[in-house]
């Protein structure tokens, strides 16, 4: 039995496809333990637009991060010994990633340079960090998934503020992902892809979370909800790799569009684009391209701050 009226369909294209150039497929450890072992040539992540309406893609087991054009142009920014997955890109254009690998990183868009900005907590490794989201006065919320789900309901959301602080907000999370804000920033979005929930929290400057709740569950299947952003409406947007779709709820949770892959099923991670809110892209991981459509309620994009 469904709640809900069924959802709007909407159709998406593919925008750009790593080139050949860069695709061979090779055995890496990440892929040992999260591709079966399989020889694989990408896995896509970690959407980003910088102000000039460049993307900017991450590619976890080969540690690389590219730049797309608005023409579907790629460029190699940076190979480094990580596995970089989330993406987000600040105000004064320095990029930030969630490295599965070696923690909280930072990026030089310029110089192609990748340097640590947060390794561990008191001396304890992270357990494997996901994705992040950077709050208009530069907090920096991130996910440490690792490989926690039903079965270790342990994962951590934390938030490193901008004086250097860091907190530790939640950490009986089953297998926390994408990470989002509302509008006033007052609420965090977490998605929990083993759960197939997606949790909403209020945020206060103590680091105290109270009233975590489910906000949204999609149906069961292989994988849960993945990256997520907030529109224009405090609606919500997320990934589903394991319908092979993006989903948009309403402020209330209430499902109102499905926007579906017109390639692969592995959609992991969205952002709207500035240049064109009602744009949005989204990765399709496992065939390596960059799909996208249209939206009829635009994306809400933080000032001064990037998808």
């Amino acid at each position: 039995m469904s709640w809900f009226p069924p959802p709007e369909r909407l159709s998406s294209q593919v925008f750009s496809s790593l080139p050949n150039e860069f695709r061979t497929k090779r055995m890496t450890p990440w892929a040992d333990a999260n591709k079966a072992g399989q020889a694989i040539d990408s896995f896509l992540e970690g959407p980003s637009f910088d102000s000039a309406g460049n993307l900017y893609i991450t590619d976890i087991p080969h540690g690389r991060v590219f730049r797309i054009a608005r023409d579907g142009t790629w460029t190699l920014i940076a190979t480094y010994d990580g596995w970089p997955n989330g993406l987000k890109i600040a105000s004064d254009g320095t990029a930030y990633i969630t490295d599965y690998k070696c923690g909280l990183m930072r990026l030089d868009p310029t110089s192609g340079s990748v340097t640590s900005h947060y390794s561990h907590v008191r001396s304890e490794s992270f357990k494997g960090l996901n994705d992040l989201i950077i709050a208009a006065n530069g907090d920096i919320y991130f996910t440490d998934q690792g490989q926690t789900g039903m079965q270790d309901p342990s994962g951590r959301v934390y938030r490193l503020t901008n004086d250097g602080r860091i907190e530790r907000l939640i950490d009986t999370a089953p297998s926390p992902n994408g990470i989002a804000l509302s509008r006033d920033q007052k609420w965090l979005f977490v998605a929990m892809t083993r759960a197939c929930q997606i949790w909403r929290m209020p945020v206060s400057r103590d680091g105290i979370v109270g009233k975590a709740n489910v906000f949204a569950h999609t149906p069961g299947g292989t994988s849960g909800p993945d990256g997520v952003a907030v529109d224009s409406e405090d609606g919500l947007v997320f990934a589903n790799p394991g319908h092979g779709c993006v989903w948009r709820v309403d402020r209330h949770g209430v499902p109102t569009h499905k926007i579906e892959s017109c390639a692969g099923r592995t959609i992991t991670n969205i952002a709207f684009d500035p240049l064109n809110p009602s744009r949005l892209v989204f990765t399709d991981s496992d065939t390596g391209q960059v799909l996208e459509a249209q939206l009829p309620i635009p994306g809400h994009l933080l000032s001064g701050h990037s998808t």
